[in-house]
């Protein structure tokens, strides 16, 4: 069984920063990832990390403003999020797959195991 547990959701002013973490518990799969859903939209891939590789992809939006990074001896996958901008306001949860190739890493239904989520909220 696999337990994953976000923080560092909150509110802040277009602009500026926050970073999000996810703490893994249990047997993790190959792939971490973060999704977010905005209210009356559907979920979205945002990005992902391999936990052996450290390779990474980002949905085009937050390309150049999000980055993902993995601590392996934490069990912690981070993302760091700067530029905010209020469409990026939504519940942002992590995932984890087994799966590993870009193919299946930036859609939902390949991911075994959810957080609970966090709210960031993006202030205009």
């Amino acid at each position: 069984q696999v337990q994953l547990v976000e923080s560092g959701g909150g509110l802040v002013q277009a602009g500026g920063s926050l970073r999000l973490s996810c703490a893994a518990s249990g047997r993790t799969l190959y792939t971490m990832g973060w999704f977010r859903q905005a209210p009356g939209k559907e979920r979205e891939f945002v990005a992902a990390i391999t936990w052996m590789t450290g390779f990474t992809e980002y949905t085009d939006p937050v390309k150049g403003r999000f980055i993902i990074s993995r601590d392996n001896t934490k069990n912690t996958v981070v993302l760091q999020m700067n530029s905010l901008k209020p469409e990026d306001t939504a519940v942002y949860h992590c995932a984890t797959s087994p799966r590993s190739s870009s193919g299946y890493i930036t859609k939902a239904e390949y991911y075994n195991y959810w957080g609970q989520g966090t709210q960031v909220t993006v202030s205009s």
